[in-house]
């Protein structure tokens, strides 16, 4: 089983080659999902591959970024060079970049931010030319073993690092709230961030790191073809470490071997362990804090500044540096001089405190062992490269109105208003389908976000997507894709019968989309647009606070699964004109977990194009937002 380390600079890349990986990933200057970790030019990418190769390495470059018309050329120009200077594979997340890179023969690696998490999933993936895919870190041990053991591609699993609160590709919590989109490597993290919820304040978004060494063995047994460290934007001495850690249990080391660096690594970067989904679905979330804080070493009592080391439950050696905390605040930090007392350099009250070790001088010894590391540089380079998009003819038109709705009694209010209803699969489903059908309007099922055992019943019905693993799943149907598919460019495939827009464009960049793209598009006008989808069992319903007093609601699906929305509805009831003149086929209401006097309100002024009732929808709604639709993302 191939051990996969992280590459965020050179240092990091001779690191994790000195620590034992088997393959390394690293990002270009562009198109990676760490657009802040140092990152590799073209020429130090081609020095890397050679550098790599020369150690028998394999080396697999990020273009794992959802991509605008105006990048494709770019990003398909930088996937050939990595195919000319024999980079092993490529990872990718947007499907029009996927369809547009084909004809190059480059392995192609699927992305955790595509989403596959079934073994749908990898068959998509693997009549669509992937090799490989990595798989959502929101599946448990038992899934994996379902969905692993018959694929026809190879499969990674992410076995260390930082886990994603919200379902792997799916989170548009930092780009529609905070403005930078994790879709496009600029993730502010707001996952790491201090809420209030339920008269309580903590990091209620924030996973525990995974440290999944202990299922190494399983993972190899049921067919894994790799296991992946997460870490680009940590240190070196991180990358050494993690990928220590893994190559020595992946050669059958015994535990005592490994303890040692195992512990450095805890040191070097910790804000708290978890198993991850491995050993079943329960909650991940350390909510005490979200940074790092180092090792653990235990609680003692400090009176008159002095301290008793032999109340740790950890042994420290001279020279370790330690930290004072108290509850979530840091009190100060210094070095230990004494292997049996402590006396604190700074005042400080009596009492009780935790004490972790964030510095320990064997650390160095691994900056000593990285060494200097070699220039890296290539000669190969990077070509243009020009793809032509096809006009389509799209008259100006009045959208058809298309509505979310969750309840009878809101599909009651906007019946007589809507062309369309998306309508969560739920117990009153065959009755909101009967109330549409009388009233001849469309009836669309919305399947759940994620569902790896892919075992809906869903017969007879027109249903609405989220993954690729659904397209691959209920092909056959007539399909409506969502905006969760992340459909970025007009060179996104031609899959379902209409596609909702990202969540992300701005105007001129939807006016190219329908400019080129022939299939019937959508975009959405109103509602909370949903910012997170997590499995965590932990998050109850009700309603997150952040420092701003922005209020975001939260409820729980039947399927196991938590939402997270947007703190304010958008609202571009004043652009339907604009969209209509673009050849919009029709817009997207969602009126999901709403009160009906909203909603019929709403359907009535999107019916009747009345702009005068934006100010009584606002009064109603607390606030609006025009979403990316004026601003877009970077």
């Amino acid at each position: 089983m191939e051990i996969l380390s992280p590459a965020g600079s050179p240092e990091g890349l001779i690191a994790s080659i000195k620590g034992g990986c088997d393959a390394v990933y690293l990002g270009g200057s562009a198109f990676g999902a760490r657009a802040f970790s140092k990152n590799f030019s073209d020429s130090e990418i081609e020095g890397a591959v050679n550098y790599a190769h020369d150690r028998k390495v394999k080396v697999y470059v990020t273009v794992n970024t959802l991509i605008k018309d105006s990048e494709m050329d770019n990003a398909v120009s930088f996937v050939r060079f990595l195919d000319d200077i024999g980079a092993d594979a490529v990872l990718i997340q947007d499907l029009g970049l996927l369809r547009q890179i084909n004809k190059f023969d480059i392995q192609k690696h699927a992305s955790t931010q595509m989403g596959i998490h079934s073994a749908s999933g990898l068959d998509w993936c693997r009549e669509n030319g992937l090799d490989r895919a990595v798989l959502a870190r929101e599946l448990t041990f038992d899934e994996l073993s379902s969905i692993v053991g018959g694929s026809e591609i190879e499969t990674e699993v992410f076995v260390q690092g930082a886990m994603c609160y919200s379902i792997s590709g799916g989170c548009l919590f930092s780009s529609i709230a905070g403005g930078r989109s994790g879709n496009r490597g600029q993730c502010a993290q707001p996952c790491r961030k201090s809420y209030q919820f339920n008269e309580k304040e903590g990091f209620f978004l924030s996973n525990a790191d995974l440290y999944g060494v202990d299922w190494l063995e399983k993972l190899k047994g049921i067919g894994v073809s790799a296991v992946k460290i997460e870490g680009r934007m940590r240190s070196h001495a991180y990358a050494y470490l993690s990928t220590k850690v893994y190559s020595m249990t992946n050669k059958g080391c015994p535990a005592d071997e490994i303890k040692e660096t195992a512990d450095l690594l805890k040191t070097v970067f910790n804000r708290g362990f978890c198993e991850g989904y491995f050993p079943g679905v329960s909650s991940l979330v350390q909510p005490n804090y979200a940074d790092n804080r180092g090792y653990l070493l235990g609680s003692v009592t400090i009176s008159d500044r002095k301290f008793d080391l032999s109340g740790l439950k950890e042994k420290v050696n001279v020279r370790d540096g330690i930290s004072i905390f108290r509850g979530k605040d840091k009190i100060g930090g210094f070095n230990i001089s004494s292997t049996v007392k402590a006396t604190v350099p700074f005042k400080i009250e009596d009492g009780r405190y935790d004490i972790y070790r964030t510095y320990d001088p064997r650390i160095d010894e691994i900056k000593n062992l990285i060494g200097e590391v070699p220039e890296l540089k290539g000669k190969t380079k990077r070509l243009p490269y020009k793809h032509d998009l096809r006009k389509v003819t799209r008259e100006p038109k009045d959208p058809e109105l298309s509505f979310y709705v969750s309840s009878l009694k809101v599909l009651d209010a906007i019946v007589g208003y809507a062309d369309r209803v998306y309508y969560d699969l739920n117990d009153s489903v065959e009755t909101a389908e009967k109330i549409c059908t009388k009233n001849d309007v469309d009836f669309v099922v919305n399947l759940p976000r994620f569902r790896p055992l892919m075992d809906l019943d869903v017969s007879n019905k027109n249903i609405m997507v989220s993954t690729a693993d659904q397209l691959h799943r209920y092909s056959g149907k007539k399909m409506y894709g969502s905006y969760h598919m992340n459909m970025f460019n007009s060179d996104f495939p031609q899959l379902t019968h209409q596609i909702t827009l990202s969540a992300e464009l701005s105007k001129p960049e939807i006016e190219r989309i329908a400019e080129h793209y022939s299939r019937r598009i959508e975009v959405m006008v109103f509602g909370r647009t949903e910012l997170m989808c997590t499995r965590d069992p932990g998050l109850s319903a009700g309603m997150l606070k952040d420092e701003l007093e922005h209020e975001f609601p939260v409820y729980r699906d039947n399927f196991g699964l938590a939402h997270i929305l947007k703190s304010s509805d958008l609202l571009l009831l004043p652009y339907l004109n604009e969209l209509g003149s673009m050849g919009v086929d029709s817009v997207g209401i969602d009126l999901r977990k709403r009160p009906a006097s909203l909603a019929k309100i709403v359907a009535d002024a999107y019916r009747n194009k009345d702009v005068s009732k934006k100010g009584r929808i606002t009064e109603m709604c607390g606030s609006i937002n025009y979403g990316h639709y004026l601003r877009g993302v970077s």
